[in-house]
């Protein structure tokens, strides 16, 4: 790591801190992720081994680029392209007065964008979420980031683990242990767009159940609880 000079911690994930950092030839600012391992003979996580190789084989503008990834004993830097915020935070601070809508629409573009190049690469994010997607402030630029839980796929698809996503953006498929499809991210843009326009989550269940249960409330009161029941089998 003699190429980068520490500045600030500045976030942390589930692996590892996150700092800011300064490129020391180019006077680039960049994020890195400094994930420890090891420990109890644990080898690197599998989720960090897959954010790698995903990344690497991804280039668009609206996804984060990987600039450098520095193995040390027991630790390993990843390099990232430095954005100010993530959209939560973005959210947030425009919780009083609401987000413009035109940075509203600009925004769902180009997630969307970010989302048809995954898809047309054969990936599948799976963890969509406000958290997950990172701003530039002066360009108003969105980049897809946190790959950890992405994985690619073939047509026609496998079957996949359900415990991916966070729970206010999980497709009804997932919640349900069922065999899902690139939709999965479709759905969690959605929750996404929601939460722009209107500052808070669409769904707020705390448990998977319960979570099912508003979503067939607010979303399928039209249908016949027989279909609804075929429906879910």
């Amino acid at each position: 790591m003699e190429r980068y000079e520490k500045v600030q911690r500045i976030g942390h994930g589930g692996f590892g801190e996150v700092y800011m950092y300064k490129d020391r030839r180019n006077g680039e600012t960049v994020a890195v992720k400094w994930i420890k391992f090891g420990d109890k003979g644990k080898g690197l996580p599998h989720e960090v081994l897959r954010e790698i190789s995903v990344l690497k084989e991804l280039d668009h503008e609206n996804i984060v680029r990987l600039l450098d990834v520095v193995a040390k004993e027991k630790s390993i830097f990843l390099v990232f392209e430095y954005l100010d915020l993530d959209l939560g935070k973005f959210i947030a601070d425009h919780s009083t007065t609401g987000m413009d809508p035109l940075v509203i629409k600009g925004f769902l573009f180009q997630i969307l964008k970010g989302v048809s190049y995954c898809h047309s690469q054969k990936v599948l994010h799976r963890d969509l979420k406000p958290h997950n997607l990172l701003v530039n402030l002066q360009s108003k630029t969105v980049k897809l980031a946190d790959f950890g839980l992405a994985r690619t796929f073939d047509v026609p698809l496998p079957e996949y683990t359900t415990g991916i996503a966070t729970l206010g953006y999980k497709a009804p498929e997932v919640l349900l242990g069922m065999r899902y499809s690139s939709a999965v991210d479709i759905w969690s843009v959605g929750c996404i767009f929601a939460k722009m326009v209107t500052g808070h989550g669409l769904f707020s269940g705390i448990s998977s159940p319960i979570l099912m249960s508003q979503m067939l409330r607010e979303c399928c009161a039209w249908i016949p609880k027989e279909e609804l029941l075929l429906m879910m089998r």
